[in-house]
């Protein structure tokens, strides 16, 4: 017999924690399961590669809420559990443990999938990609001084990884399939250098156009074999990117394309279904275009999309995209979709560290990105498709607020 649930959230990353939360908040009384793969709740995965890697910070700290939190506001959890089925037409969901639960509302918020590499050697001990807090903790164990690290990928978690690696005393090389700068496929190619350069100043090593063929060891690797040559390593950490979890969704007959396809209100193809997260392939409606985005901020934003719709509000996807990193001591913030091909206007010196970048097409700005400049995020945010001429960006004689 099915357990009943007025909602069924399939997924306990940020973005299940956040809706279980916000439908709590907005006084929805109705039952609630939250049902996650993942064996902790909720917590918040950009700490996983700052704080748990660089200061060794126990992934229970990063909890969006203590356990407590969930048996007193009636959320039955469901950790350690994945889904392996949803029944439309029962409107059923079924648990790798045989258990059935009955919804009559459910939120996918799956999350993404990292890609790994299957290559001879892979099943070889010592190479991770980073996901969740056993990644993380299970890659932070293995830090130490002089440790070399090889690092396969040069996106945002690959970097992270490395400048964590790097500053917990390993030897750390990161390797490339392009001759590319790491990031240009999203930055363009002067920005990527900004990045790259900052590694290397802090004494990553980088291997360019190097395919992986192989890893070599015997019960762990002990080196990464490439086009370019042998990468010795003690630890491989794989960061080439990530695909939507989807399965679950395309086999119960969802619309799928890049992801669970969502409308403004994070509903799915079927009424009784919404997404969010990284699965949401979403209709922007201040952008009027569709975007899947991979970050925690839209995740935490688009869960309270959900629980609006689920309780009969109106909140949409309206915003901008958003994201941040931390590298050695670089911060920075993005806001906004650029290209790699859009127009890069730089305001200040990137050598002192503190700039402000702007994308543009057609004169119009896309994105903007502040690096070690707290003070203009609202600003910056607010020029996002605004006619602003790339003088007038560049010239800090002109305060960022009149732009």
């Amino acid at each position: 017999m099915a357990q009943e649930f007025g909602t069924v959230v399939i997924g306990a990353g940020i973005g299940g924690g956040t809706v279980v939360e916000s439908l709590r908040d907005a006084g929805y009384a109705a039952s609630i399961a939250l049902v996650g793969a993942d064996p902790a709740a909720p917590y918040y995965r950009p700490d996983l590669s700052k704080k748990v890697m660089i200061e060794g910070s126990d992934p229970t700290d990063s909890a969006l809420r203590g356990d407590e939190w969930y048996s007193a506001h009636d959320v039955s959890t469901f950790f350690g559990t994945a889904v392996t089925s949803i029944d439309r037409a029962a409107q059923t969901v079924t648990l790798d443990n045989g258990e059935q639960l009955q919804y009559g509302q459910a939120i996918l918020a799956t999350g993404s999938t990292p890609r790994t590499l299957d290559v001879p050697g892979a099943q070889l001990a010592n190479i991770h990609t980073l996901r969740d807090a056993g990644d993380a903790v299970a890659i932070r164990g293995q830090f130490g001084e002089g440790k070399k690290v090889a690092v396969i990928g040069g996106g945002w978690v690959g970097l992270e990884v490395a400048a964590a690696a790097k500053l917990n005393g390993c030897d750390v090389t990161v390797i490339l399939n392009s001759d590319a700068p790491p990031l240009s496929s999203v930055l363009g190619e002067e920005l990527g250098q900004h990045f790259e350069d900052l590694h290397q100043k802090n004494g990553v090593t980088f291997l360019k156009e190097a395919n992986t063929t192989s890893f070599t060891g015997s019960t762990a690797v002990e080196a990464v074999e490439t086009s370019a040559g042998s990468v010795p390593a003690d630890l491989v950490v794989i960061g080439i990117g990530a695909d939507p979890t989807v399965d679950t969704a395309a086999s119960a007959g969802l619309s799928t394309d890049n992801g669970v396809v969502v409308d403004e209100h994070m509903r799915t193809s079927d009424g009784s279904i919404l997404a969010i997260g990284d699965i949401a392939n979403a209709q922007n409606t201040l952008r009027n275009e569709r975007l899947r985005i991979e970050h925690w901020d839209n995740a935490v934003r688009q869960a309270e999309v959900a629980a609006s719709t689920v309780t009969g509000g109106s909140k949409a996807y309206d915003w901008q995209p958003y994201f941040y990193t931390d590298q050695f001591d670089l911060g920075m913030e993005y806001v906004g979709h650029g290209s790699a091909t859009d127009e890069v206007v730089i305001r200040g010196d990137q050598s002192s560290g503190e700039f402000i970048v702007f994308w543009t097409r057609d004169g119009r700005v896309t994105a903007a990105m502040n690096v070690n400049v707290w003070e203009y995020g609202d600003e910056l945010r607010a020029l996002i498709g605004k006619e602003v001429s790339a003088e007038r960006l560049r010239d800090e004689q002109v305060p960022v607020g009149e732009l």
